[in-house]
């Protein structure tokens, strides 16, 4: 009997059914689970997956286990879990230790009884399982072949431990894969984001003044969706590049303190901390609403925006309000966490099957080569993220180019000019 930590098993049922729904729009990741139930290349490893536990998570856990792998689920935010999936996922036999809500012991209890399979490959979406073992369970790391990171986030801390010389086993980095970066960050965070702050407030973007903290994939897909939606969008950015970019795309740029007076919602997606400060909450008109859609809550200031404050309130669900001695009210939305996580369900399935795609080819990569990489932060292999954008393309119908003869000569020759 395994010692799951979930909500309420009776919810297994439920969670069946949205785990089917989103299997159905995940194509890509259905022909990968195919191919692993003939060939079994994960055959006795060990996995722990330290993941948002959603349904399009569900999806990648069953192709793993087709695979022949067994697997320990532990989520990687504490109001991301599904429990329904959780349930769903414990009735079919895996290892669970999630439930929505989870304080911030219990998110490390959970983590850590996770790590009691002795994990061959770990799967992280923000490195906590990974910092977890280099902090606290380093006798781990001998049976560790490596692991995946599938957030910046993520990605930011590993690259400084490798950069310190301090990490232990091999990592991919699966958020920098072109068919992740490109499509589950800008076109997923961009509309799940949305949803999320729509399903909290019932915000109307139309008219309304947003601003963006952030321009990378993330941010770039946010301030396009809410310019769509009638949004008048202000991007804050500190890389020059990121900043030109856009303003070429047409949207105002600004510091944030210039920006704080002039909006009506202010979102942070940038990997950072302490993006919205205290200077910028003391410049924010009445009823300006505060949201996060980075991985963790540390870019929005909540003690600053605690100590300022007169008076806290739920107001509903995944609101807050925050009374300011001269009477302005602030909304910070889901505790500063994942808003598309904590109050919508995340990116949408199709979205996610090139994501997770990904993350089941990089783990047989892993189980396959992990004894002859070094310990470091390693980039997808092209031909895996090649593969998935020809599998996304076919399950889409889509037929492309092919080069001639003709014209592979001459992308490989030097005297072919004018």
């Amino acid at each position: 009997m395994k010692d799951n930590v979930i909500k309420d098993p009776e919810l297994a049922v439920k969670g069946k059914k949205r785990i089917e729904w989103a299997r159905r729009h995940m194509p890509v990741l259905q022909k990968i689970r195919e191919e692993y139930q003939m060939e079994r290349p994960l055959e006795g490893v060990r996995v722990v997956a330290c993941l948002h536990v959603t349904v399009e998570t569900a999806n990648l856990l069953s192709t793993l286990t087709a695979g022949g792998a067994e697997i320990a689920v532990a989520g990687s935010n504490p109001l991301s879990t599904q429990d329904d999936v959780s349930a769903a996922l414990a009735e079919d036999g895996m290892y669970v230790y999630a439930f929505h809500g989870e304080n911030d012991q219990e998110y490390y209890d959970c983590i850590n009884k996770a790590l009691d399979i002795r994990p061959n490959v770990t799967l992280d979406d923000g490195a906590d399982t990974i910092a977890t073992i280099h902090r606290d369970r380093t006798d781990l790391a001998a049976d560790i072949l490596g692991g995946c990171e599938e957030t910046t986030t993520g990605v930011i801390r590993l690259r400084a431990l490798a950069d310190a010389g301090k990490l232990m086993y091999p990592v991919i980095a699966v958020n920098d894969a072109e068919t992740k970066m490109m499509f589950d960050n800008r076109y997923g965070t961009g509309q799940s984001t949305i949803h999320g702050i729509m399903n909290a407030t019932n915000f109307l973007f139309a008219g309304k003044t947003v601003v963006i903290g952030g321009y990378g994939w993330c941010g770039r897909g946010l301030a396009t969706r809410a310019r769509g939606m009638g949004a008048n969008v202000v991007v804050v950015e500190v890389e020059p590049r990121k900043a030109l970019e856009a303003a070429m795309d047409g949207f105002r740029v600004m510091s944030m303190t210039a920006a704080a007076p002039l909006g009506d919602l202010f979102v942070t997606v940038t990997g950072n901390v302490s993006v919205i400060r205290r200077e910028h909450v003391e410049l924010m008109k009445d009823q300006a609403i505060v949201a996060n859609s980075g991985h963790f809550n540390v870019e929005i200031d909540i003690p600053a925006l605690e100590e300022m404050a007169s008076g806290m309130a739920e107001v509903q669900e995944n609101v807050a309000e925050y009374k300011m001695s001269d009477g302005r009210r602030i909304y910070l939305l889901a505790e500063g966490r994942l808003i598309n996580l904590a109050a919508a369900y995340g990116h949408p399935p199709e979205v996610m099957d090139m994501s997770f795609a990904n993350q089941a080819l990089c783990v047989r990569y892993i189980a396959e080569n992990g004894p002859d990489l070094d310990r470091k932060v390693y980039p997808v292999p092209p031909q895996i993220d090649k593969r998935v954008a020809a599998l996304k393309l076919a399950a889409m119908g889509i037929e492309i180019e092919s080069l001639t003869p003709e014209q592979e000569k001459y992308l490989h020759s030097w005297d072919m000019g004018t």
